[in-house]
């Protein structure tokens, strides 16, 4: 009878263990005028005990998706580049924060301009973790 329990109970465990990833407060900024990209932001939160990695996003709303970061070159000029081995590290137990001027998710060509109040479907790749869909709020600062 307690292997029986067990194998009933084994399936939920799964399936609590298969979120320890999290995502909080995912935003986009309005488009301003005709402006083609658009960058998104959030919070990811690694509870597992191992090391994960973000390796994509996809969205119908970007013709292409880009995992980018922000730094400043040896002239003090702010530029943006793809991050090095095109994926963030997510290390175990820690949150990541994707934020302006920093790790951004980069959505090259938008379908159509971000307006104040979309709330536009993102789909978040892991290397281990399952994916995760999430709806990031379109607004004109950060939360």
């Amino acid at each position: 009878m307690k292997r029986f329990i067990l194998l009933l109970l084994l399936p939920m465990a799964l399936v609590a263990c298969g979120r320890d990833i999290e995502i909080d407060g995912a935003w986009g900024r309005v488009s301003p005028g005709a402006v083609s990209n658009g960058a998104f932001y959030m919070q990811i939160a690694n509870n597992k005990g191992e090391d994960d990695a973000l390796v994509a996003v996809q969205s119908s709303t970007c013709r292409t998706i880009e995992l980018h970061e922000s730094q400043v070159d040896e002239n003090g000029v702010m530029r943006m580049a793809p991050v090095t081995g095109g994926q963030i590290a997510l290390p175990a137990g820690e949150t990541v924060t994707l934020q302006p001027g920093g790790l951004h998710v980069m959505c090259i060509g938008l379908a159509r301009p971000l307006a104040m109040g979309q709330r536009i479907p993102l789909t978040l790749v892991f290397a281990d973790a399952e994916e995760i869909a999430v709806e990031a709020e379109i607004r004109d600062e950060a939360p």
